[in-house]
């Protein structure tokens, strides 16, 4: 049987990821401060934002994928296509000769969360009408990734989004989604989510956010007062399912999306679907058993990693491995079970793909009795 094919679009870089001295340290002022001079090992360089991870996470699990993403003609943009090169997977890619690359420098400090020195670069100019219609022929999944990092997504309260998946939609093609977290004092913080998400919603059949992210944009009061309880410390520790995420879930099931899925980090995924009725409406010749995955609820716990080394891209290579697995036909069950694999085992690596195995070798370890983490997660 030929395999499904996917084209994932959206957000791409350079990242390049200082790397900390091998100590886990508990507050962020302890080792960057005004004056201080820290020392450092070497730099990792790779290809970071959703194009990068989500779609060569997917291409390296067995699925058929197309990337399309926009950088510049530069030294930064000659890097992120070698890279590709490597995957042969820079055939989708657009170039621009009159912006740049975008890149970020990643600051992730062991048992600290990342933080993200980022330029958009060539990523603020992506239109849907850069993806010619002849590309869109037998794709089964439009993967779209990291809107709120692109600014042509977000202005005009997301006119551009809209009309991006509302045109893959029409083309009978299933989407998914996945955003990314911004500062609350930028210009993409200070868009009207709720409004834009009540308008590409209805057109996503797979939404895919962290948890952090959807508050954020959903629930700014609420977002703020799981600030103050974490107390600068990861926020994903602090949530209770019934309390925190269930009423954001609600709210997302009631802007149309069909399947979801909220990433909350270390703990888990929480995950609900729609009624059967309403994933009978996915495109993309899927033909997902919706007797099965209808009306679903729950919560599925992260395995214990090997080791921890940096959360870059786990969370996208988790939606990777949930959507290549889901387009070979694997139940609900197995499909949340090798998402939360490929998580844990992308932490042992700086970079979202160098910890990444195949779908049979997360088969594999699952089967040996892979532990999961042991967190009092109520729902």
């Amino acid at each position: 049987m030929s395999k499904k094919k996917v084209i994932a679009a959206g957000h791409i870089c350079l990242d390049i990821t200082p790397v900390f001295p091998a100590a886990e340290i508990e507050h962020l002022e302890d080792v960057l401060s005004p004056g201080k001079l820290v020392e450092m090992r070497e730099a990792d360089v790779h290809t970071g934002g959703s194009v990068a991870n989500t779609g060569l996470a997917m291409k390296i699990l067995g699925a058929d994928v197309t990337l399309m993403g926009e950088i510049g003609r530069d030294a930064f943009g000659d890097m992120v296509l070698n890279i590709l090169k490597q995957y042969d997977a820079e055939s989708g890619m657009l170039i621009s000769d009159q912006l740049s690359t975008s890149y970020s420098v990643v600051i992730a400090i062991p048992g600290i969360d990342r933080i993200f020195l980022h330029n958009p670069g060539a990523n603020n100019a992506f239109k849907s009408d850069d993806i010619p219609n002849d590309q869109l022929e037998d794709v089964s999944l439009f993967h779209f990734g990291y809107p709120p990092l692109m600014k042509s997504m977000y202005e005009n309260d997301g006119t551009e989004l809209v009309n991006l998946m509302k045109r893959m939609k029409a083309a009978g093609i299933a989407t998914s989604m996945d955003m990314a977290a911004v500062d609350a004092a930028s210009e993409a913080g200070k868009a009207d989510w709720e409004k834009i998400l009540s308008q590409a919603l209805p057109f996503v059949d797979f939404f895919v956010p962290s948890v952090e992210e959807l508050c954020f944009m959903l629930d700014r009061k609420r977002f703020e007062e799981w600030q103050q309880r974490a107390n600068g410390k990861d926020i994903t520790e602090f949530l209770d399912v019934e309390t925190d995420i269930r009423p954001l879930a609600e709210k997302c099931m009631n802007l149309g999306t069909k399947v979801l899925l909220i990433k909350c980090g270390a703990p888990g995924i929480y995950y609900r679907t729609a009624g059967k009725k309403t994933l009978r409406e996915i495109g993309g010749s899927l033909m997902l058993d919706s007797e099965k995955w209808a009306d679903r609820e729950g919560f599925e716990r992260s395995y214990v990693p090997e080791k921890i080394v940096s959360g870059t891209g786990a969370g996208d290579t988790c939606i990777a491995a949930f959507l290549t697995a889901m387009l070979e036909g694997c139940s609900l069950e197995e499909s949340l079970s090798l998402a939360a694999a490929a998580g844990a085992s992308c932490v042992a690596s700086y970079d979202s793909l160098s910890g990444l195995k195949t779908l049979d070798e997360l088969r594999k370890k699952i089967k040996q009795g892979w532990s999961k983490i042991n967190i009092d997660q109520k729902g």
